[in-house]
């Protein structure tokens, strides 16, 4: 028995945790990364705004991506089981080191603020390190990681968004209305 067009669409998209989870991270990734290629900019009161604004976001970006795995290993639906073998094995490598390098940017930056001796700020709770200062040299290597390693998430990450634009709109074949939030996302 055939599927009416709106029961087809719908098994097509990702569910709606998913969804959420993915635009979310996009946002906070891209905030972080304005904020830290930034703060250096405006004077101190702002500068520490912007700072302290980094640290809450990474705080909610650690709780999310430990809650987007959970989700994507039990509940969450898994779409690359529709891609040709090529493209899933590129689209999961893809998302895989993605997952990996947010993580590891993640802990970067608890190590570098930590290593320093500074505490986190998560909307002004302030969080202790749970260990000692870093040697200066220690410091300057997990700070050079952070920094190179934010442009690698940026830069993979924009390809990963530009892969999908030319999946819809040169294919022609739906990948990115998989994932927007919106009924159009179903149409070509």
């Amino acid at each position: 028995m055939p599927y009416p067009a709106s029961d087809i669409s719908a098994t097509l998209r990702y569910d709606r945790p998913t969804i959420i989870l993915h635009w979310t991270t996009a946002f906070l990734v891209l905030f972080q990364f304005a904020l830290g290629e930034t703060w250096n900019w405006p004077a101190k009161p702002v500068h520490h705004l912007m700072v302290v604004a980094h640290l809450t976001a990474g705080i909610l970006l650690t709780a999310i991506m430990a809650f987007r795995i959970v989700w994507r290993l039990t509940k969450g639906r898994h779409l690359s089981d529709l891609l040709q073998p090529a493209d899933r094995i590129f689209a999961l490598s893809v998302e895989y080191t993605l997952y990996a390098i947010l993580m590891a940017e993640i802990v970067l930056g608890y190590l570098w603020r930590w290593g320093a001796g500074q505490t986190m700020s998560f909307f002004g709770l302030l969080i202790s390190a749970p260990f000692g200062h870093f040697p200066t040299p220690v410091l300057a290597w997990i700070q050079a990681l952070h920094h190179w390693n934010a442009w690698l998430i940026v830069g993979l990450a924009t390809g990963h968004g530009v892969a999908a634009l030319f999946h819809q709109f040169v294919l022609q074949d739906k990948v990115l209305g998989r994932m927007l939030p919106w009924a159009f996302s179903c149409r070509s």
